[in-house]
């Protein structure tokens, strides 16, 4: 069939109206004419697979990336960056029912303080849209910036002179799986983690990474597509650091932390502006982005957080940037007394709020919520939920991720006054 793509929906897709249903086309702009000659299903969404554009749209702008439309990575680049940031402020502010500013990015490429690119039989790179086990081959990449084709020539090196297999994740078999790269953008320190079946290293390898900060050796063990795993060894530094305004970060293989620094410099600061009071509970505190920004400046916060690896990387960052801040581990739920802290900041995974988490907060009724959220969607239900005691009074939405339908929100919530 053929049509005209009317709008893009939520997760970035072209919607082509065909009767009463709907079909998803992916790397598509609103006024693009199409010809859809293959489907396939996703759940209950009827997605093209194949399909050949027609007439493009007055939108369209040609992609930076050579990979553009193969690879899973970037689904937007063909859409002028302004315009990505008028359809992710069209997004939240449809999802929280009123008008909110979304804050680009500083930086549209070389952005990105970590890639996991794939090594497998079918291509050393990013999986191919749409697939689970194929592969695009790639040279560099343009949201990470020019250091991922240095790290990738390395690695090609190594591989070729030591003869070592990909993986095959049908068959679970080769040994090389993944390498990711982690760098500091205001610190320049590169981290580069190679991840394997079991076997043996070839003890030369860190001897291609000269320019590397951190060399590390993870092995996954299990037959799940991860790109993490035990580690085997490390040589250099243990941790690559990354700096936000005046606060230092330790980054581990096995931590997380925002992918865009550039961009997270404005989302701690936002936090700490929105902050009312002096006592402070960072809940999901991970490494202790929000918690030690804000011990830094003079607020007494307690961090809580499930991954216990991350809560001794908040201890280090706490310790490393000289600050006086607790971070425990513990559950969502299982929080207590929430009224002991002036200001309660969350910022959950993509799934939202607990609704133990959120009986909680109506029982014992802080007074100000700080809601750092990934998910306009699941960030739209909890403060629909929480809107019985507490009032939005603010939200704005960072991007984050430059090129993909994701954006980053912060929400301001204050109890009625009883």
């Amino acid at each position: 069939m053929r049509g005209v793509i009317e709008r893009l929906s939520d997760e970035g897709l072209g919607i082509l109206k065909a009767g009463r249903k709907e079909i998803l086309v992916p790397h598509t702009a609103p006024g693009d004419e199409v010809e859809i000659l293959k489907t396939r299903r996703k759940k209950r969404k009827v997605i093209a697979s194949e399909f050949k554009l027609i007439r493009p749209s007055n939108l369209r702008t040609e992609p930076l990336c050579p990979y553009f439309g193969l690879c899973g990575g970037c689904l937007l680049q063909h859409i002028p960056y302004e315009e990505q940031v008028r359809w992710k402020t069209e997004k939240l502010s449809r999802h929280l029912n009123q008008n909110v500013e979304v804050l680009p990015s500083p930086k549209i490429f070389g952005h990105r303080n970590r890639i996991d690119v794939v090594i497998s039989t079918s291509g050393i790179g990013f999986r191919r849209y749409g697939t689970w086990w194929d592969a695009v081959d790639i040279a560099t990449c343009p949201v990470f910036g020019e250091t991922s084709s240095r790290v990738l020539k390395s690695l090609r090196e190594f591989m070729e002179d030591f003869n070592l297999s990909r993986y095959d994740i049908r068959k679970n078999e080769g040994f090389l799986r993944y390498i990711v790269i982690r760098e500091g953008k205001f610190t320049g320190e590169l981290m580069v983690n190679l991840v394997t079946k079991e076997g043996k290293l070839p003890e030369e390898f860190p001897d291609y990474f000269p320019y590397a900060t951190s060399v590390y050796w993870s092995v996954n063990k299990t037959e799940s597509d991860v790109s993490y795993g035990d580690i085997e060894r490390f040589w250099g530094q243990e941790f690559i650091r990354e700096k936000l305004g005046d606060v230092v970060y330790l980054i581990h293989p096995n931590s997380f932390f925002q992918t865009n620094s550039y961009q997270a410099v404005n989302l701690v600061r936002k936090v700490s502006e929105l902050v009312d009071g002096e006592r402070v509970l960072d809940l999901y505190s991970g490494v202790g982005t929000f918690g030690v920004y804000l011990a830094k400046r003079g607020f007494k916060v307690e961090g809580v957080e499930i991954n216990p690896f991350a809560v001794e990387m908040a201890k280090k960052n706490a310790r490393l940037n000289n600050v006086e801040a607790t971070f425990k581990v513990g559950r969502d739920r299982d929080i207590r007394n929430l009224s002991n802290y002036d200001t309660v900041i969350v910022d959950p995974p993509r799934a939202g709020l607990h609704p133990k988490l959120i009986q909680k907060i109506l029982k014992d009724g802080p007074k100000t919520i700080v809601y750092v959220s990934c998910n306009p969607k699941t960030l739209a239900r909890d403060v629909e939920k929480l809107a019985k005691d507490y009032r939005l009074e603010f939200a704005l939405g960072l991007d984050m991720f430059p090129h993909t339908p994701h954006v980053e929100a912060i929400t301001l919530l204050k109890r009625f006054e009883i």
